[in-house]
């Protein structure tokens, strides 16, 4: 599973960057996916390899700590960047006209920043104190975070993720399907011009590649945040330990699906993997990307 991570996330990583001008500032939210599962991928699955063949975490202390606050780190990012993916959406269905105007490239990178600063700085609490705050679970075969002894600081950290991340996924998308029920009952009452762009904005397959990309990360992780949610409560039968290990690895097995996911429903991805395959075959970069951007042209993805 650490070299699926590893591999898949730098394909997604080089198809992107390869780009000349990065393509759609949508690329900038998937680019900062791919590189959260690619840390993810590299500091902390293959840490668990070893581990899980002695049933014994052999890399000390302090090391266990460091990677429990860099699996929530990075899981926070991965949770806020599809919640600006989900504003991004809403943007292009809610002012179609002035998209590219009020979701530039340069304002998207600045929130993707800020959204790597931020969840670095909320996770980090625990690494103020390294006494007991993380353990190796046998279970899972993942050294992770104590929470059983940071219930108040868990709650908090719960209510600055989940909380805006599924609040804003929930009100977009249901907005977004509203605007498609009343765009396809014509009931729109806005010039022709909105209409149009709004047409041609739902048309864009980028719509269903998020959505299903939402769809697969919290499908993956909510079983495992449902067995953590329960072994907060007092007193509480004991999950079983098969149990909890396929719950946290099909959560960490999402870092996988997102590759496939934009292979089946993006065709601006295929096209500009078919261009990287171009550009790593030829020597002529050039030539490779006049004849693909000449494809992508003929079948109406540029």
């Amino acid at each position: 599973m650490a070299v699926a991570i590893i591999l898949l996330n730098i394909l997604i990583i080089a198809t992107f960057t390869n780009i000349r001008g990065g393509g759609e500032v949508m690329n900038v939210y998937l680019v900062s996916l791919a590189l959260a599962d690619l840390l993810y991928g590299v500091l902390v699955v293959p840490f668990s390899v070893y581990p899980a063949l002695v049933q014994n975490w052999v890399y000390g202390d302090i090391a266990c700590s460091l990677i429990g606050y860099i699996e929530v780190s990075l899981w926070a990012v991965s949770a806020y960047t599809l919640m600006w993916i989900s504003v991004d959406r809403y943007i292009a269905v809610r002012k179609p006209v002035r998209y590219f105007t009020v979701q530039t490239r340069t304002r998207c990178q600045c929130w993707m920043a800020f959204t790597w600063i931020s969840s670095a700085m909320l996770c980090c609490p625990p690494l103020l104190d390294f006494d007991n705050k993380a353990h190796y679970d046998p279970e899972t075969a993942v050294c992770m975070l104590n929470w059983q002894i940071m219930t108040a600081y868990s709650v908090t950290l719960s209510i600055l993720i989940l909380g805006p991340s599924l609040i804003t996924i929930l009100y977009t998308y249901i907005y977004i399907y509203g605007a498609i029920r009343r765009l396809r009952r014509g009931f729109l009452a806005h010039d022709k011009e909105y209409v149009t762009a709004l047409s041609e904005n739902l048309s864009n397959p980028t719509h269903v590649t998020s959505f299903v990309l939402i769809v697969t990360f919290w499908v993956c992780w909510t079983p495992m945040m449902s067995i953590k949610a329960y072994q907060q409560l007092g007193n509480s039968p004991p999950v079983p330990a098969q149990v909890c290990f396929y719950a946290l690895w099909l959560g960490i097995s999402n870092s996988i699906w997102k590759a496939f996911v934009l292979i089946f429903l993006s065709p601006q991805f295929r096209v500009m993997l078919r261009l990287l395959c171009l550009t790593v075959s030829c020597r002529r970069k050039n030539r490779a990307e006049h004849e693909l951007l000449q494809h992508a042209m003929e079948d109406h993805f540029l």
